[in-house]
């Protein structure tokens, strides 16, 4: 497996490359549209992209924990968690090595 890994900049420099758009137009492109994302998860909305994936969050609910070293029960406060489900097409993709 790569250690690479994809970052913003390199999203941007893709949009460039296929779109057209100046490198500040990408990067603000790119920045819109994680911006919008992370906007409706902050409201509780779920993010589909088809042939992709979904990306929810989830509510967990307190609970006791357990210290692994001591075995002491220690609690968990209740918290949200992002959560992502990949499609199917997603899954078949990245099982066959990106050969599609």
């Amino acid at each position: 497996m790569s250690e690479k890994t994809l970052t913003r900049m390199d999203l941007s420099e893709a949009v460039f490359r296929e779109v057209g758009l100046s490198r500040n137009e990408s990067a603000e492109l790119v920045e819109a549209v994680l911006q919008q994302m992370s906007d409706a998860l902050v409201r509780g909305e779920q993010v589909k992209i088809s042939s992709f994936g979904t990306f929810s969050v989830r509510d967990k609910a307190a609970r006791v924990g357990r210290n692994p070293k001591t075995g002491e029960e220690v609690p968990i406060q209740p918290r949200r968690v992002l959560t992502f489900r990949p499609s199917h097409l997603m899954k078949d993709r990245v099982a066959s090595g990106n050969k599609s």
